[in-house]
């Protein structure tokens, strides 16, 4: 082992508790072994140390000093020569807008940010955002055969449409951001082979090109969106670069629409799995909200990110040493019993529920999580209002492989004339 492996030392057969760390289907009963058994694992499959009880994984966001996030958006796969001479010949330069800065650069850029990405912003989108669900849910239940995809039908668009309204972008090219986004999942998160990453590579080279695009035409056209803004504060002194603003809209129009979509399709799907729950949030609107925090809880979009120690550390009792990557599972950290009682049951009234993971923790708690709520509160409001007996079809769900993202596939749903 050389001086800077950061693996464990002592030999023996690696055990994972059932643990596999790409495949979503159902992973809360690998995550229960994980925490009672050994909640602090290393994982030579991927090379991190695996975090999985609630203190732990809190306590590792909270130091940044100690557990930088500079590794947040690094690929989990090593990109191949060909992706890599794609990349390079079409100038994709893109770096994290926030979530993989460490400070001071992520201090002074959220501090602009935070300005510009305001509730006033995104509030005036609510009429917007609650007339177009109101039209989705409708077409949605204009189907004939009674039959439609939660996924497809509903979250899909809605999220895309308002975090590129908000940036301003062109919301006539939901299906081309969608595109590029599924490609950044899978050339940062995913287990691709070489061949595999060769038309993401391409797709991701459009993505960059147009987020640059985005902030030239800004400095021309000055308009009233988010971009606009940042660019605005650019010229009245505030230190960022177009590069920066460039990152900013690469990051949020993933994020902005890819767990949001998720958060949408979640809240929907386990809200109906449970119709105790549903008749609750149903009958009584001021459950909305709770119960959106209960399912970031329960089944969050990101069920695990990814920081590096910078110096040698202990976690849950465990060495770990300088230079080693760590996964933290807040998807298991969501579950811990000795934080969350009975936490393997859904429970909308439950009080603690806001104390979930799910958005992070610390300096880099997510910055859009207001506008997530927000759409995902409006889209229960009018199902709950327009489609009350909404039922999950007895199909199975699936759900992408992915080291961090737990989205399914479809959510397909069925309903009665009423």
């Amino acid at each position: 082992m050389s001086s800077t492996d950061t693996r464990p030392t002592g030999g023996g057969c690696p055990v994972h508790h059932g643990y596999q760390p790409f495949e979503q289907a159902d992973p809360f009963p690998a995550y229960a072994r994980l925490r009672a058994d050994e909640p602090v694992m290393y994982d030579e499959r991927v090379g991190y140390w695996v975090v999985s009880r609630y203190d732990d994984v809190k306590a590792v966001f909270e130091d940044w000093e100690t557990f930088s996030s500079e590794n947040a958006q690094a690929p989990v796969r090593e990109r191949g020569a060909e992706a890599r001479r794609i990349m390079e010949e079409g100038g994709f330069t893109a770096y994290s807008g926030l979530s993989a800065r460490v400070p001071p650069d992520h201090t002074r850029i959220r501090k602009i940010v935070q300005k510009a990405f305001t509730p006033r912003r995104y509030k005036v989108l609510e009429p917007s955002i609650r007339a177009h669900v109101v039209r989705m849910v409708e077409d949605l239940l204009a189907h004939e055969d009674r039959r439609g995809d939660l996924v497809r039908d509903l979250a899909y668009d809605v999220p895309t449409v308002t975090i590129l309204t908000l940036i301003g972008a062109d919301t006539t090219k939901v299906e081309q951001f969608k595109t590029w986004s599924d490609s950044r999942a899978a050339m940062t998160w995913g287990d691709l082979t070489d061949e595999q990453q060769v038309p993401h590579a391409h797709h991701l080279v459009a993505y960059w090109q147009e987020c640059q695009r985005l902030v030239t035409s800004a400095h021309e056209t000055h308009p009233d969106s988010l971009v606009g803004d940042l660019v605005r504060a650019q010229d009245a002194g505030e230190e960022i670069t177009d590069h920066e603003i460039a990152s900013i809209c690469y990051s949020m129009l993933f994020a902005g629409h890819e767990t949001t979509t998720t958060l949408i399709s979640n809240t929907l799907r386990v809200l109906l799995d449970h119709p105790d729950q549903w008749d609750l949030v149903r009958d009584e609107p001021s459950k909305v909200a709770p119960a959106i925090d209960e399912v970031l809880r329960y089944s969050p979009s990101i069920v695990a990110w990814r920081r590096k120690a910078l110096r040698d550390a202990v976690v849950g009792g465990v060495d770990i040493p300088q230079g080693a990557e760590l996964l933290l599972v807040m998807g298991s950290a969501n579950r811990d019993e000795s934080h969350f009682a009975d936490a393997e049951d859904f429970d909308v009234t439950r009080a603690n529920a806001r104390d979930h993971l799910a958005f992070g923790y610390g300096i880099h708690y997510c910055l859009g999580n207001m506008l997530a709520k927000l759409q995902t509160r409006i889209v229960v409001e009018e199902v709950a209002r327009l489609a009350p007996g909404l039922q999950l079809a007895d199909e199975p769900i699936e759900f992408g492989d992915n080291l961090s993202f737990r989205a399914p596939v479809a959510v397909p749903v069925t309903w009665e004339v009423s």
